[in-house]
């Protein structure tokens, strides 16, 4: 057959049958297609785009229905005048209104944030006596964590191991392409305030002053500037409350003439807030074994680790895996012990490389049967 009588695909094929640049494309869309294998960021969670926010709104003292009424239905009403807007979910309970805002899939993220902030910042004037202003959360599928590390020793409690990882967040965060990082556990650490009803009587105080008087002496302020010796200088008043000593030394009154100190007429507690659940770490009989024999349930924290929007989660957790392991010794201490209980990096390292090893095959039996 004359290559006139053949059809587009036809001399397309016959050119590049006797081209000499046939091997080198080949050779370039092999090349081309392992640089995309090795660049392409492996995940565990698809990565769609469905812009979704939360919204809340308080209002102290109002009842269910009446939040619903004044709050939530107005509320909505806005939001579905949005455009691109898929689903509006709302719950409403005694003092707090919540909307969850869908967008469609596909949508910009960042626009779908802007034009929820424009369309209830500029309808201010409409939120009822008594509410507040509209708090907006965004979520999306990176919030997810790739990576959870659980903390536990048998030497420590919860609150020291809190404080612990609380350091160990500060280090995690400046690995590339962390975006969130989250503590589960433990209990933080709070000065607690108690008064005494008898020590406040006989000094005359109420505690709607007491409030007041702590906020104030919590505070940083700039008081000011100067110029001396050509030189600016800055003046700062005030402090943050370190510990509970400091706390103890606040004046919240006068009485016949003299201080009235917070700790005459409190009692002042710092350490562990009150635990409203307890996390703990325990063994199966097949990890007994492997931990030295340590048995029984552990005081624990877990650290989770999430990544930025499309980077890989293999890379983010070695990353994070790394520097915890040269914190070990130092930040961490050596009886403090780190298990991996969650690692989406070497479910989505699996999966892709499963459905690599199909796509080879795949290739290879094509390529045999064209052969």
């Amino acid at each position: 057959m004359k290559s006139g009588e053949l059809g587009f695909a036809g001399r397309v094929a016959h050119y590049f049958i006797n081209s000499k640049l046939t091997p080198l494309i080949m050779a370039f869309a092999i090349l081309l297609g392992g640089f995309a294998v090795l660049e392409t960021p492996r995940e565990e969670e698809p990565q769609i785009i469905v812009p979704m926010m939360d919204v809340f709104v308080e209002m102290p003292g109002g009842t269910a229905h009446e939040v619903e009424e004044r709050v939530t239905t107005p509320m909505e009403k806005l939001i579905w005048e949005i455009p691109g807007v898929e689903y509006v979910y709302s719950t409403t309970r005694p003092g707090l209104s919540m909307v969850v805002v869908r967008y469609k899939v596909g949508e910009n993220q960042e626009q779908s944030i802007v034009k929820l902030y424009n369309k209830l910042y500029s309808h201010f004037d409409l939120i009822p006596p008594g509410a507040s202003k509209p708090l907006i959360k965004p979520r999306s599928i990176d919030d997810v964590p790739v990576l959870a590390l659980t903390l536990w020793s048998s030497r420590y409690d919860g609150y020291t191991l809190r404080r612990i990882v609380a350091q160990i967040e500060g280090e995690i965060k400046s690995i590339d392409d962390v975006s969130l990082t989250q503590s589960i556990g433990g209990e933080k650490r709070q000065i607690r305030v108690l008064l005494d009803p008898v020590k406040m009587a006989a000094f005359g105080l109420a505690p709607v002053s007491i409030v007041p008087a702590i906020e104030r002496a919590n505070q940083h302020l700039q008081a000011g500037e100067f110029a001396a010796a050509n030189q600016q200088y800055s003046v700062r008043t005030g402090g943050f409350l370190r510990n509970g000593e400091e706390v103890g030394q606040v004046v919240v009154g006068l009485s016949a003439g003299h201080a009235v100190y917070l700790r005459d007429v409190a009692s002042i507690r710092d350490g562990p807030e009150e635990p409203a659940d307890y996390v703990l770490f325990g063994f199966g009989n097949g990890a007994k074994a492997q931990t030295k024999g340590a048995t029984g349930e552990f005081p624990a924290v877990t650290l989770a680790v999430s990544k930025r929007q499309g980077k890989n989660a293999v890379v983010v957790a070695e990353r994070v895996l790394e520097k915890m392991a040269r914190l070990k010794g130092t930040v961490i201490p050596s009886d403090v012990q780190i298990t991996v209980t969650r690692n989406y990096g070497d479910t989505a390292q699996e999966k892709s490389n499963e459905l690599l090893k199909h796509l080879l095959l795949a290739t290879l039996s094509v390529v045999a049967l064209i052969a």
